[in-house]
């Protein structure tokens, strides 16, 4: 009797390891308070994609908040930390857990098809933030249009620089769909435009430490760079800036000597450097409706709502993409002349 009661306290406590675990694995970054309370509403599954970047940081405040608001029935938030195969273990408990729709922003968008395919199959609708796949269903993908990050980027530092000079273009990972695009659309643009500016590509892979060893390296072999564009302030403005101002060259903008220097996403970090002038511009990746739309299409799609391409009530136009459907969201470029616009998210943060 007694070891029957020993192995019965033992399964006991074998299960509960074992939904304690599974409560691990969907809850990797703390959030288990940040779940709705949406009652009989479907529920959603949401990955966040790292928590190495103040914009993305921005981006899960934002979530947490709306889906408290909005009353989300969101299952524990997980957190891939820019790892594929945790994001695909992530998506299996949500599997496991009920999940009628998925929201992800997937880093690495080739190598997450295979995980589209089961989602597909099993009839659970994916929105993706930011990273559009490049192979698999998505019911919506809620983003920028990154080819635009470039192209602005381009015609503003070449303007500054008056079509002459050296740019180092610090890149995000070529493997994902963002880095490709920003950095495409930079070298159109350059070529066609400011062909007497040269160009340093220099990938990164969204680091900010190769970011700065490469920028580093560079600039002792050309002093004379005039201009730089970080297609992540989130995680390249705090080490440039520090390895500008270590080799004293972190002039203010009007200057001689200052680095034309221009970024991407729009945190408040950004918009203080442009106010002191360290940097010139940034455009303002929209964090906030990234959140406020990636669980807006989360509803409709376990809902089984259905979108055509157009114009939207929201400042934006849906397009078809080969494996669904994107909504554009505006990302306005933002400079010394609206860096204190009460509209843009990053003067609202906090």
């Amino acid at each position: 009797m007694k070891l029957a009661r020993i192995r019965s306290t033992a399964a006991a406590a074998t299960a509960v390891l074992a939904v304690l675990s599974l409560a691990t694995a969907c809850n990797r970054d703390g959030s288990s308070a940040s779940a709705g309370s949406g009652g009989d509403e479907p529920a959603i599954g949401i990955d966040l994609p790292r928590s190495d970047s103040d914009f993305w940081n921005s981006y899960a405040e934002y979530l947490k908040k709306d889906i408290k608001s909005e009353d989300v029935n969101a299952l524990p938030l997980s957190n891939s930390q820019n790892d594929v195969t945790k994001l695909v273990a992530n998506v299996q408990v949500f599997q496991n857990t009920g999940a009628k729709a998925v929201v992800m922003a997937p880093q690495d968008t080739g190598a997450i098809a295979s995980t589209l395919d089961t989602l597909a199959s099993k009839k659970i609708p994916v929105v993706s933030v930011d990273t559009r796949p490049d192979k698999g269903d998505v019911y919506m993908v809620v983003r920028a249009d990154n080819r635009a990050y470039g192209t602005k980027a381009c015609e503003f530092l070449g303007e500054q620089l008056g079509g002459k000079g050296k740019v180092a273009e610090l890149q995000g990972a070529l493997d994902s769909i963002n880095g490709r695009d920003r950095s495409e659309a930079f070298a159109e643009c350059m070529k066609t435009q400011f062909p007497k500016i040269k160009v340093f590509e220099l990938p990164t892979d969204w680091k900010g430490d190769v970011a700065s060893a490469k920028l580093q390296s560079l600039l002792a072999q050309h002093p004379d760079l005039n201009g730089i564009y970080m297609q992540a302030g989130g995680v390249f403005l705090q080490p440039t800036l520090a390895l500008l101002e270590q080799k004293g060259l972190l002039k203010p903008a009007g200057e001689k000597g200052h680095i034309s220097i221009i970024s991407n996403d729009g945190i408040p970090q950004e918009f203080d450097a442009i106010r002191k002038g360290q940097i010139d511009a940034t455009v303002s990746q929209p964090a906030d409706l990234y959140a406020k739309y990636a669980l807006y299409y989360a509803k409709a799609a376990a809902e089984g709502k259905t979108f055509k391409p157009g114009k939207t009530d929201h400042d934006s136009t849906i397009i078809e993409i080969p494996n669904g459907l994107e909504d554009q969201l505006p990302a306005p470029l933002v400079t010394k002349d609206n860096v204190d616009d009460k509209t843009l998210w990053g003067n609202n943060v906090g």
